[in-house]
């Protein structure tokens, strides 16, 4: 099962990273008010970023990495990643390639 570390941008314009299995339903969750307590007064949130790991080790390594770097290296990191129409979350469960 793939696993997601992924940034998102709150209304108030701060970033939280996080990690989860299920991208899609987790950036939903967040705008529920049902994500973590840290995005639940600060939704919506806007999915900016994400990286995919193929172990949960190698996804929660990479989040702690990222949540060390400063703000400005992590809108650098989002610079890097994929542009805004490439920013739709992957579907939830198994993908199909045909």
């Amino acid at each position: 099962m793939e696993q997601y570390v992924y940034i998102v941008e709150c209304r108030d314009h701060s970033l939280y990273t996080g990690w989860t299995t299920h991208l899609q339903e987790r950036i939903e969750a967040h705008n529920r008010g049902r994500g973590a307590k840290y995005t639940r007064s600060r939704g919506p949130v806007k999915l900016v970023y994400w990286e995919t790991w193929e172990t949960k080790e190698e996804a929660l390594r990479r989040e702690a990495a990222i949540k060390k770097m400063s703000r400005s290296q992590k809108l650098q990191l989002i610079g890097t990643g994929p542009g805004p129409a490439e920013l739709t979350p992957p579907a939830s469960g198994p993908q199909n390639d045909t």
